[in-house]
């Protein structure tokens, strides 16, 4: 197996994030090295083409305004983000090369490529701003083209798959929501490792991949100890979880 930590020590879902921490903030990923986790964190483009760290395309959940991440440009200063309870929170959308600075391979991370459409830009700027990071690092994506470009162009670096039982709320065409789930597109993406919902564990799809298999989200010890059979390790949130 490629990067055993990635199996071996439970990896916070965006961050160790708290009512006062915001997901994917820079006070989430420090109370997850403050914990000894690592980091699982959601990569996107803004309109001027920069890297930040941010999950949702739209804008208005994590920081009450509106538009959408993809269409903003200029300073991300004014967009705070907020937390749980919608109170204003000091910390801004981080840049990718900020957290990456802020992390500094203090922990490892998991970074989401969140990219459903054409693969290049995000793809070839995260992997131009990593080649000069020192700390371990492991990528995943939903798209099979966005983990296949990682294969192609950074091949060390260990490449999962994200899927889960898709639903039309999720994804139009019945026939690309079975190809994902079902991941017939392994062959494309040649992944290292299978991160499935997990409420959809376990599945002949993951069993027949006989690959590692990261579960997420889990919010419970007792939904982790159900899944300590069929899981390798779990990504994690609003819980403290036991090692796995």
């Amino acid at each position: 197996m490629k990067a055993q930590w990635l199996y071996t020590r439970p990896i916070a879902h965006r961050g160790l994030h708290t009512d006062e921490l915001p997901e994917n903030s820079l006070g989430a990923f420090y109370n997850a090295i403050k914990h000894g986790y690592p980091i699982e964190l959601d990569v996107r483009l803004t309109g001027d083409e920069k890297v930040v760290v941010f999950h949702d395309d739209s804008l208005g959940r994590m920081t009450g305004k509106d538009g959408y991440i993809g269409k903003i440009s200029g300073d991300l200063d004014e967009l705070k983000l907020l937390n749980a309870e919608k109170k204003p929170s000091e910390f801004s959308i981080p840049s990718f090369e900020e957290t990456l600075e802020f992390v500094s391979g203090k922990v490892p991370l998991l970074i989401e490529i969140k990219n459903i459409g054409s693969v290049g830009t995000l793809e070839r700027l995260t992997a131009q701003i990593l080649s000069s990071y020192s700390g371990e690092f492991a990528i995943q994506s939903f798209n099979p083209y966005s983990v296949a470009y990682f294969k192609d162009n950074m091949p060390d670096v260990p490449r999962g798959i994200l899927s889960c039982f898709f639903t039309k709320a999720d994804l139009k065409g019945a026939i690309k929501r079975h190809t994902l789930k079902a991941l017939k597109l392994n062959k494309v993406a040649m992944p290292d490792f299978i991160s499935y919902a997990a409420e959809n564990l376990p599945n002949k799809y993951v069993t027949k991949s006989k690959l590692p298999v990261l579960a997420w989200t889990v919010r419970s010890s007792e939904k982790a100890m159900q899944l300590s059979t069929v899981a390798n390790n779990i990504i994690f949130e609003n819980f403290i979880p036991k090692e796995y």
